[in-house]
């Protein structure tokens, strides 16, 4: 079975066809500049990449443009659109509605279009993609992969925050996280290498990228996670300022007379690495300003984040009386080695060992590798994500089932 895995942002498509019989990617890449002018990045496995200028008036109209260039005599990878059996989603949040992975129905997408409350930025992005697939295959069934359902497993005490609870009821207010494809995928990986049945691991997986998120996995299912109503919460991330006391947001738009719209954009867009280095939301350059100039603001930067996973840390292991497997994966978790190094740092009395020299060299890599050492009582891995893999199972998985 071929499927086409789609991930869309509101002037973006990002693609992966997968053949799940082989388990190639067979090409990958992007159509950018929707409704702006338009432009298209296609990626094949012989190394091949390819970039056209083409006019993207709308999501339909990229979806027709990606087609054509998988089925391209020159570049494509595919004879015809009929090889192409299922359509996987990336799906931000499935709000209070979506629990699991689904087949696209009209009364799924009514659902679906109530959660753009709880994701604005994404959410009519997806359905714009979801939309621009159906007009150029409507005979070809779609599947959507929510980002928060892996999460629904918390059990309420973690998912409750303290507020009058009619109001949480009305307003569906609670700890829904994200980034759970990814989660999911990493923490199953973890699983099957730990010598035990997976009912009973215990895993942390630590999501750390521009955005990032702590999940406590425990008998391979979420027990609670860092991020929560909003991608806002948890860890310092590239601009957003993670969990703070809130009493500091009506207290910033007092001082700097802000709206709500703009303290909302203060905290998504200002703050995290780049209000506390003053130098960039991007670690690769905190990094370079600690070597180079032993920046003092940059180094607090990097040192609030790693001391905020620490604490995610011991207080997950206490959540589920036990610790197995600590899990880094995403951007900086696969490719930054001192974010690594000084989150596991002083951690021996949860059993945690590293393997300094294997952490050091491990960055771009595209394999699993074990960072710890072989007396750790705690096993710490880097594994790279794959959630463009997981929808693609979970499409196939669906659609076979019809």
């Amino acid at each position: 079975m071929k499927i086409l895995v789609v991930n869309a942002g509101s002037s973006s498509l990002k693609y992966q066809l997968f053949d799940m019989e082989s388990g190639d990617i067979l090409a990958k890449g992007i159509c950018e500049r929707i409704a702006i002018d338009g432009k298209i990045t296609h990626k094949l496995p012989d190394g091949r990449k390819i970039e056209l200028a083409l006019d993207m008036p709308n999501h339909a109209v990229a979806t027709k443009i990606l087609v054509d260039t998988l089925t391209n005599a020159e570049y494509g990878c595919i004879k015809d659109m009929s090889e192409i059996e299922a359509v996987g989603h990336r799906v931000v949040h499935g709000g209070p509605y979506f629990f699991e992975s689904c087949l696209v129905t009209p009364e799924v997408m009514e659902k679906l279009r109530l959660c753009v409350d709880f994701a604005p930025l994404h959410t009519p992005a997806h359905l714009m993609g979801i939309d621009g697939c159906t007009a150029v295959m409507p005979n070809v069934p779609q599947v959507l992969v929510f980002d928060t359902a892996f999460h629904t497993t918390q059990p309420k005490k973690a998912s409750t925050y303290a507020i009058k609870y009619e109001d949480a009821e009305e307003y569906q207010i609670r700890r829904y996280g994200a980034h759970g494809t990814s989660h999911r995928f990493v923490s199953a990986e973890m699983a099957k290498l730990l010598d035990k049945p997976v009912e009973e691991t215990k895993i942390i997986t630590c999501h750390i990228g521009n955005g990032s998120s702590i999940t406590a996995v425990k008998g391979g299912k979420c027990v609670d996670t860092s991020m929560g109503f909003t991608p806002l919460d948890g860890v310092e991330m590239g601009t957003r300022c993670g969990s703070i006391d809130p009493a500091i947001v009506p207290y910033i738009m007092k001082k700097k007379n802000y709206t709500p719209d703009e303290v909302a954009n203060y905290m998504n867009k200002e703050c995290g690495f780049l209000g506390v280095s003053g130098i960039s939301s991007d670690s690769r350059d905190i990094e370079a300003a600690i070597r180079d100039n032993n920046d003092e603001r940059a180094w607090l930067a990097a040192n609030v984040l790693a001391y905020q996973i620490q604490k995610y840390i011991g207080s997950y292991t206490a959540a589920m009386n036990g610790l197995d497997a600590i899990v880094f994966t995403a951007g900086m978790g696969e490719n930054n080695p001192e974010l690594r190094e000084r989150v596991c740092t002083d951690m021996e009395f949860f059993g945690i060992k590293m393997d300094y020299e294997v952490n050091a060299a491990a960055h771009h890599q595209s394999n699993t590798v074990k960072l710890s050492t072989d007396d750790s009582k705690v096993a710490v891995y880097l594994i790279p994500t794959n959630e463009e893999l997981m929808i693609a199972r979970d499409t196939e998985e669906i659609v076979r089932a019809l």
